[in-house]
């Protein structure tokens, strides 16, 4: 792929999702009737608004893909069989062990032990259910191998049908486990199967009609600001929607954002170096990691509905993965950037 210069919405961005997590957190707190409309407006769990948002973010980088990466991708499966390891043999169980660590000991004086259990089973629902389609602009940002983060990101949705349930079994013990059909599908849908295809007919057509050079010059720097602007009112619309919990519960959202954030740092770091370790470019190392640490929070928050009810102390840990998803996944992006050099000029060159 070609090398993705910085625009004034790249360069400044931590910047903006500041602006925009204050932005969104305000109008919540202010206008709750607003909150409590975009609560309502939703299918399968999946947020209508943010739903729109996530297609804004990912149909620019859909249209960037060529299909020659994606077959380039299929037919390298150690970056593929790295990040499935990651996200079923690996971070479930940390994910387990972090949600004892900080809230059954660090912070187990200041809770009720009937908080410490729906708060550790809510982190272990997150935990079981790794990578959104977010991933793809995660990966983006950080200069990761587009075709590979598009291969891996759909193989851990069809790997979710399959282990999720038998997994959040054995971690949480509660038998009977149903796996939300309906959200995963919709998701897949919404935020892969759509975009690719709308992707794949406008750079065919753009291509045909207007050239290769005028799809490079033209076209991709400006879809690449529209999707950091998607990024953005997807921050507002996300705060909006939950941010005033960060005003009515700091203490409870920070003690299980900080199990969230320990899980993520973690499995990202042994997923990098085990990159590093099996030779991969750092375009492949790159979202591996970071799918690694990523967590796909609408089927968390299905399946802890249905076990626990709407009001329960699982349901606000999964919805405390949605507010520091994205804050915490710039971080990891910012963390592939700094490491870049450490890949080698080949890995750096390579491809682009």
């Amino acid at each position: 792929m070609e090398e993705r210069r910085l625009g004034i919405w790249e360069k400044y961005l931590t910047l903006w999702v500041a602006l925009c997590i204050g932005a969104g957190t305000v109008l919540g707190s202010v206008f709750p009737q607003l909150s409590d409309a975009l609560a309502r407006l939703e299918i399968a769990n999946i947020s209508i608004p943010i739903a729109i948002c996530l297609f804004a973010m990912i149909y620019p980088i859909m249209v960037q893909i060529s299909w020659e990466e994606i077959s380039g991708a299929l037919r390298s499966p150690k970056p593929i069989a790295l990040t499935l390891f990651a996200n079923w043999a690996v971070k479930p169980f940390l994910m387990a062990f972090f949600a004892w660590l900080f809230l059954g000991v660090v912070f187990s004086k200041l809770l009720t032990p009937d908080q410490i259990e729906q708060y550790r089973a809510g982190l272990i629902l997150l935990g079981v259910a790794p990578c959104t389609a977010m991933v793809l602009v995660w990966s983006y940002l950080a200069r990761g191998n587009m075709g590979h983060t598009l291969v891996m990101t759909a193989v851990n949705s069809l790997a979710m049908v399959i282990l999720y349930a038998p997994l959040a079994v054995l971690l949480l013990g509660i038998s009977g486990i149903r796996v939300p059909w309906d959200t995963i599908a919709l998701s897949v849908a919404i935020y892969i199967v759509t975009p690719l295809i709308a992707g794949y007919i406008t750079r065919r057509q753009v291509i045909r009609r207007k050239g290769l050079d005028w799809f490079k010059a033209k076209l991709v720097p400006w879809l690449g600001k529209v999707s950091i602007i998607a990024l953005l009112v997807t921050l507002v619309i996300l705060f909006t929607f939950q941010g005033h919990l960060i005003v009515e519960l700091p203490a409870i959202i920070g003690m299980i954002a900080v199990g969230i954030f320990f899980n993520i740092l973690v499995v990202f770091g042994i997923t990098y170096v085990a990159a590093r370790i099996m030779k991969l470019r750092y375009e492949d190392a790159a979202p591996a990691a970071i799918i690694a640490g990523s967590n796909h929070f609408e089927v968390a928050i299905a399946v802890a509905i249905t076990l626990f009810g709407v009001t329960s102390g699982a349901v606000l840990a999964t919805v405390v993965g949605v507010l520091t998803e994205v804050p915490f996944m710039l971080i990891l992006v910012q963390l592939c950037k700094a490491t870049r050099g450490t890949f080698g000029k080949k890995a750096q060159t390579s491809g682009r």
